[in-house]
C-alpha cells in the first residue's frame, strides 16, 4: 500500500479497529508509515485515558445507582452583568460513555456543542430553567438560581430519585440532594448539565446581540467586558442587564 493509502485507511479506522491497524502495519521498514503507526498508537492511548476519566467521574453515580435515576443539576450566568441565569438538568443512561464530558469551562465552543448535540440525543432526559434579569433583581442572584433550578428540575420529563448538585442544596426540593464541590468536574451528569446550560445561554446571548448591538454579547455573554462597561457607560442599559449588578457604572 502507498502511503497515502495508509493514511487514509487511519483516517476511517475507528477506535476498535486500531489494533488491527497497528499490528498489520507494525512491521513495515518504512519511516512514513512508522509514523503513521506511532500517530495511531497515540490516539489509541489517548482514547483509553479519557476513557479512565471519564470512569473515574461516574463515581457518584455508581455511588446512587441503586436508589433510581440520578440527575445532575448545574447553573451557568450568576455573575455577568446582562442576560438570564440558565440551570441545566441532566439523566443520563446508566453507563453511559459520552467522551470529554467536562465542566463547561475548560471545554472550548465547538466541543461545546459536539456535546450539546450528543447529551440531548442520547440522554434519558434533559430540563433546563431560566430566570430573568428583573427576576434576578427582584430576589437576588441566588434565590433566582436555586428557582432556576427548580425548573429545570420540573421540565424533566421524568422524576430523579437523585439530584447531584454542584456544591449547592436546592431549597424547596424533595428529592435527595448531594452537593458535590467542583462537582462539575468531578460527575458526568453534572458536566452534562454544565454543557446544557452554558450552550443554551451562549446562544441566546448572541440573539441578544443582534437585538442590542455594541455591547459585545456575542463575544463576553454579558459578562463584565471592556467592551461591554464603555458602552454601558456610553449607551446605558438595555432591558436585558440586572439593574442590581450595574449601578457602579450607569
Amino acid at each position: 500500500m502507498t502511503i497515502e493509502e495508509i493514511k487514509k485507511e487511519l483516517k476511517a479506522a475507528t477506535v476498535k479497529e486500531l489494533p488491527s491497524f497497528i499490528e498489520k502495519h507494525g512491521e513495515d521498514p518504512r519511516k512514513a508509515v512508522l509514523a503513521v503507526v506511532k500517530q495511531a498508537e497515540k490516539i489509541l492511548k489517548d482514547h483509553d485515558s479519557e476513557l479512565r476519566r471519564l470512569d473515574a467521574m461516574k463515581i457518584y453515580e455508581r455511588k446512587y445507582e441503586d436508589l433510581g435515576l440520578i440527575c445532575g443539576i448545574d447553573e451557568v450566568g450568576r455573575g455577568p452583568f446582562a442576560g438570564p441565569v440558565v440551570a441545566g438538568a441532566v439523566i443520563l443512561p446508566k453507563d453511559c460513555d459520552i467522551l470529554y464530558l467536562n465542566d463547561s469551562k475548560k471545554l472550548s465552543e465547538k466541543r461545546r456543542e459536539e456535546l450539546y448535540s450528543e447529551i440531548m440525543e442520547k440522554a434519558v432526559a434533559v430540563g433546563i430553567g431560566f430566570n430573568s434579569p428583573e427576576r434576578i433583581d427582584e430576589i437576588n442572584i441566588l434565590n433566582a438560581t436555586y428557582e432556576a433550578m427548580r425548573r429545570a428540575i420540573d421540565s424533566l420529563s421524568v422524576r430523579p430519585d437523585v439530584l447531584l448538585n454542584d456544591a449547592v442544596n436546592i431549597p424547596g426540593v424533595s428529592i435527595r440532594q448531594v452537593p458535590i464541590i467542583k462537582g462539575d468536574a468531578k460527575s458526568v451528569s453534572i458536566a452534562a448539565a454544565s454543557i446544557i446550560a452554558k450552550v443554551t445561554r451562549d446562544r441566546l446571548m448572541v440573539k441578544y446581540d443582534a437585538i442590542y448591538p455594541g455591547y459585545g454579547f456575542s463575544s463576553n455573554k454579558g459578562y463584565g467586558s471592556k467592551e461591554h462597561i464603555e458602552t454601558l457607560k456610553t449607551l446605558g442599559p438595555t432591558p436585558i442587564h440586572r439593574r442590581s449588578f450595574i449601578h457602579d457604572y450607569v
